[in-house]
């Protein structure tokens, strides 16, 4: 669609919901929220009557063109680099009160939450210009045409419903809401049923606010990585090497957990690249397009991290701009 034609979508078609199948549209999400919380009907048609459908919300959504080869040292480049690692020396020193209280509570170490607001919007940069309750509508009840459809319209819809029973409970008006196009908010780029589980009032305002409350995002994105099994002092990676006789180790590669004790990985064909600590790791491999791939393990705090993004390339992006910025703001070489 050319940039005329998508502009004159939108102004044609601003409020345009789709419901795709029986029970799944708008007016069953209504009675939904009616019946198991209670939202007045008349109130929440009046609601919908001003969310609109976004065109380029969809666009966004849709699936990408075939992919180039995973490289990672492209995508490193991209998040530990020279601005982003001052940026975070500065956030650390400007809010130095609140990552401390957060590693005293949750045992999380600052550098981790910093590199994690980091990545995600740049210290609070980019924090998304998308109506909340319009980028989920879209999503619940028009998603593009991909293989997962009707299970990623059933994800925004339940989405769509911890935004609206986030807002009543915040005392907030639920299209004050702002975020990125998939729906998610504030410094750490929660979605809102994120926000409902591990959301904390870390400033102690009355009110979780990810968006204008630094101590907020602070201390929810530590409760998140607390809650999926942080674990205090744990190290993170170890560089190792894989053997290109003895294979054993491809079928470790592509689990999201360290289940595999030292042992067993070396009799995979892995050798570790120095001493390990008794732990159970997992495998990670890290393409580099062309060139050949990094292999690491990764201990249960890498793995938690990877559950804010469940991506091994993102959740090493977060441990090596940490290590960045420490060093950065302790002057060690």
């Amino acid at each position: 669609m050319n940039r005329l034609c998508f502009f004159l979508f939108v102004l044609i078609f601003p409020g345009m919901l789709h419901a795709e199948a029986p029970g799944q549209g708008k007016d069953a999400f209504i009675e939904h929220m009616v019946e198991v919380h209670g939202f007045d009907k008349n109130q929440l048609e009046s609601l919908f009557g001003r969310i609109e459908r976004v065109a380029a919300v969809i666009r966004l959504a849709s699936p990408a063109p075939a992919a180039k080869p995973k490289d990672w040292k492209a995508y490193r480049a991209r998040f530990v680099e020279r601005s982003r690692i001052a940026g975070g020396v500065h956030y650390w020193n400007e809010h130095e009160g609140a990552l401390s209280k957060a590693g005293a509570k949750y045992d999380v170490p600052p550098e981790i939450i910093v590199a994690i607001i980091g990545v995600e919007t740049l210290y609070g940069r980019h924090t998304g210009n998308f109506r909340v309750l319009d980028a989920l509508a879209t999503l619940a009840f028009d998603y593009p045409e991909t293989p997962n459809r009707e299970a990623r319209m059933a994800y925004f819809r339940s989405e769509l419903e911890n935004a609206l029973v986030f807002a009543r409970q915040s005392g907030i008006d639920p299209l004050s809401l702002y975020g990125s196009y998939a729906g998610a908010i504030g410094l750490p780029q929660f979605m809102p049923g994120s926000i409902m589980k591990y959301g904390v009032d870390f400033d102690g305002d009355g009110k979780i606010d990810l968006t204008h409350s630094p101590a907020d995002a602070i201390g929810s994105i530590a409760n998140f990585l607390f809650m999926h099994g942080w674990k205090k002092g744990e190290p993170l990676v170890f560089p190792v090497s894989v053997s290109p006789e003895n294979d054993g180790w491809k079928s470790m590669v592509g689990d999201i957990s360290a289940k595999y004790s030292v042992q067993a990985l070396e009799a995979a064909g892995i050798s570790p690249k120095g001493d390990m600590p008794k732990l159970n790791f997992g495998l990670i491999d890290l393409e580099n397009g062309g060139n050949s791939t990094e292999y690491w393990l990764g201990t249960d705090n890498f793995f938690v991290i990877a559950q804010y993004n469940r991506s091994y390339y993102y959740a090493m992006s977060i441990v090596d701009l940490g290590r960045a910025v420490r060093r950065a703001r302790f002057h060690i070489q």
